[in-house]
This record gives structure tokens, C-alpha cells and sequence, in this order.
């Protein structure tokens, strides 16, 4: 699998931030509604599910909510389909408490403002604006699309 390989270069620990919309549940454009409808993207979750069990990493979700209610429906909809994401380890940021700010700069801004440890820092996501954003603001972090889990 080409992640694992990738991430067995580095020799610190590493913490994997996992967008959801788009890289392990189906995304519909202009739908951001109903998130615990959304079908699951099982090959990308099973994959992800293997490198978890990697003694070095610890798997995170980084996501953006449109509306408040969207963080429990993706929180019950990680429990039924993604339940090895820690509950401590999932980001979900809605816009409506944040001022309706882009996915792209709620993203940036936390990434920028997370405290380093040493770890080595990689996000996945399938956004190239996303990831633009995130490689201005923090040039330290390692920016995967996420093709990089498919074989």
C-alpha cells in the first residue's frame, strides 16, 4: 500500500489528519445535509483502518461542518463506519460557530495553530484548495491528496 510505505520513512511518531467529505464518505456537490446518509467509502476506511494499527501513528479526523447539526451526524456517522477514530481525535469544525469562514481557512487556521511535538504532521484530503492553504500557512506539514490511498 503506498501510504504505509510513504509513511515508514519517517522515524518519529506521526499524526494523520483525515478529511471525511470526499476521502472515506461520498461527497455530493452542494449537499452538505444529512451527513449519516452519506455512503461510506469502505476501501479508503479499511486501509486507513491498517495504518492505525501502525505503532507510530495516530489517525485524527479534520473536518468542516456546514451547520452546527453536522458534528453529531458525522460523530455517529465515524461511531457506525469509522469507529477507530478516537473519539478525542476527531476535528470537526461547523461554520455557523465560526462565522461561516471557508473550509479552507477554518482548516488552515487550526493546523497553523496546532501544537508541535515533534511529531511529523501529514494531512489527506481532496481539495487542492484546502491544501494550498494549509502548505502557506504551514510549511512544516505534509500535504497527501487523497489518491495517496488508492492502489
Amino acid at each position: 500500500m503506498f501510504l504505509k510505505e510513504y509513511l515508514e520513512q519517517f522515524n518519529n511518531n506521526i499524526k494523520i489528519f483525515v478529511d471525511m467529505d470526499g476521502v472515506i464518505a461520498d461527497y455530493e456537490v452542494g449537499v452538505a445535509a444529512n451527513f449519516d446518509k452519506k455512503r461510506p467509502l469502505f476501501s479508503t476506511i479499511s486501509k486507513l483502518e491498517e495504518i492505525s494499527k501502525m505503532s507510530n501513528v495516530e489517525l485524527y479526523i479534520l473536518s468542516v461542518s456546514r451547520m452546527d447539526e453536522g458534528v453529531e451526524q458525522k460523530q455517529g456517522w465515524l461511531d457506525r463506519f469509522a469507529p477507530f477514530f478516537k473519539k478525542e481525535n476527531r476535528i470537526i469544525i461547523p461554520r455557523e460557530s465560526n462565522d461561516f469562514k471557508s473550509s479552507s481557512e477554518l482548516k488552515s487556521t487550526y493546523l497553523k495553530n496546532l501544537e508541535r511535538d515533534g511529531s511529523v504532521i501529514v494531512v489527506i484530503d481532496d481539495d487542492p484548495v484546502i491544501l494550498k492553504n494549509i502548505k502557506e500557512t504551514s510549511g512544516d506539514i505534509y500535504l497527501l491528496k487523497d489518491t495517496a490511498l488508492v492502489d
